[in-house]
């Protein structure tokens, strides 16, 4: 036990309270609670010990200095502040000795009880400011030390005060060893109770923090997941007409050579077992049955899917479905290519879930308000652009954690383009996406169309849905366009 207390001194406390705004009022008080105690020991604490005792007035105020200077070590170095807490307390009950033993062997009357003893004789070996002394820094003790360590130092606090009442164990006095030893047990339980709770507290934030980031983590790779498993049918769909090609190009050419007809069947061989790789890494993401790994089901091949993937052309089907939801919607699609060239199915498919993902938010995290979709093509590739204005309805609260915009990110990044989500001037939420044509990202930024350069949406989407604010060309800075404020309501209109 004497070697844990000597580890324990040398141990580095933990704070009296975690670093938590619920939390500052405790940490307040327990510094209030200390610079009392600092001035109220070495004045009336040690005014009683030198009249209890029969000693000179310096010594009882060094005593008393001695147990303030105890507490206010306890807020750094609690394991110190008790040893100084017990061995001044043990000092002034041992130079009183002579003196108690002295006024009983002339039969001198006690000296008169004070307001900080009870009656019956001096409080020995444990007066009340020393005990108070000694209950607050077992608290602290308890609180910013392990609980094993904080028991150790009651037992010796216990064990030094029963070794010393029994010494002198002379009538006269009031002994307060049995009473001063259940105040520090119980000083001790709470402040290891407290320690406990901040404990508990604090594992309870930090496994919260973990399961939160590896949810963000299963999302992402669940969200590639999907996305890979759209991406099968475009791939599987190019390699098996490869292979086709590559079988049929020998009967279009007349007199083939045998070099052209083992370059021809080594490019559909080559074609073949891609995508039969492609299928058995693809089965395992489709897979949802643990004794099915591949996917491949009772026939011993993968299951095509229920639907054709969307593309661009099912836009129009997709903000239709919206506006039965309760949205106002409406799309504009402006085309500035030479000519209308197709896009890959990968950006088809990316383009479409964007505007797909960006639609449920507006209706989940804004219900009532009105949506514009904005799709715009250029020779560099396709422009994205919804926006929503703020919501008119009370918002339900939603158990999502910003993975529908994570999965965004991830689609335009896979093909080299970039999404943005931003907050609008007036309440509502806008997110712009871009996706290359070619799936690489060009040498310079696109530049965008007119009416796609800045979009914010009025806080009245009944009169004035949206707003569009147009930064001029050139490289001169563009001068801030002034805020024409919200629009004169009537009557007639919903607050």
């Amino acid at each position: 036990m004497l070697r844990r207390l000597r580890t324990t001194l040398g141990d580095r406390p933990s704070p009296l309270a975690p670093p938590l705004s619920r939390y500052r009022w405790l940490r307040g008080l327990v510094y209030l609670v200390v610079v009392w105690l600092a001035l109220f020991l070495p004045l009336a604490g040690g005014q009683d010990i030198a009249h209890g005792y029969r000693l000179t007035g310096q010594i009882g105020f060094a005593a008393g200095a001695a147990q303030a200077a105890a507490v206010v070590l306890a807020l750094w170095r609690p394991a110190s502040a008790w040893a100084l807490s017990l061995g001044a307390a043990l000092a002034t009950a041992a130079w009183g000795r002579e003196s108690l033993l002295l006024a009983l062997h002339l039969e001198m009357p006690a000296p008169a009880p004070t307001g900080l003893s009870p009656g019956g004789g001096p409080s020995w070996p444990w007066t009340v400011p020393e005990m108070a002394a000694h209950t607050a820094v077992l608290i602290l003790f308890a609180l910013r030390l392990p609980a094993r360590h904080a028991v150790a130092a009651l037992l010796v606090t216990g064990l030094a005060t029963w070794g010393l009442e029994g010494v002198v164990g002379a009538r006269g006095v009031t002994g307060t060893g049995i009473a001063a030893f259940a105040v520090f047990a119980v000083a001790v339980l709470v402040g290891s109770a407290l320690r406990g709770l901040r404990e508990a507290r604090s594992q309870l934030v930090e496994q919260t923090t973990i399961t939160a980031e590896e949810r963000s983590r299963r999302t992402l790779l669940e969200e590639r997941s999907r996305i890979a498993r759209e991406l099968h049918d475009v791939v599987a769909h190019h390699m098996s007409v490869i292979s086709i090609q590559a079988q049929v190009a020998p009967h279009l050419t007349p007199d083939p050579s045998d070099e052209l007809k083992e370059n021809l069947a080594g490019i559909r061989q080559n074609a073949l077992e891609a995508l039969a790789e492609l299928r058995r890494v693809l089965g395992v993401l489709r897979s949802a049955d643990p004794d099915d790994p591949y996917g491949l089901g009772e026939s011993g091949t993968s299951a095509a899917p229920r639907a054709p993937q969307p593309t661009l052309d099912r836009l129009g089907a997709l903000v239709e479905n919206t506006r039965t939801a309760g949205l106002t919607v409406s799309m504009e699609v402006t085309d500035a290519r030479d000519a209308a060239e197709p896009y890959p199915p990968g950006v088809e498919l990316s383009a479409y879930r964007i505007v797909q993902e960006a639609l449920s938010n507006a209706l989940r995290h804004a219900p009532g308000s009105t949506v514009r979709v904005e799709v715009a093509h250029d020779r560099a590739g396709l422009h994205l652009s919804v926006i929503n204005s703020r919501p008119r309805h009370p918002v339900a609260p939603s158990p999502g954690a910003g993975h529908g915009l994570l999965g965004m990110r991830e689609r335009a990044g896979m093909l080299g383009g970039h999404v943005t989500a931003t907050r609008t001037l007036h309440g509502g939420f806008a997110v712009t996406a871009f996706l290359p044509r070619d799936g690489t990202v060009p040498d310079t930024e696109p530049t965008p169309l007119p009416g796609n350069v800045l979009s914010v949406v009025h806080p009245d989407p009944d009169s004035v849905p949206v707003m569009y604010l147009e930064l001029p060309a050139g490289p001169a800075a563009p001068e801030a366009a002034p805020d024409p404020g919200p629009p004169p309501r009537t009557g007639e209109e919903n607050p």
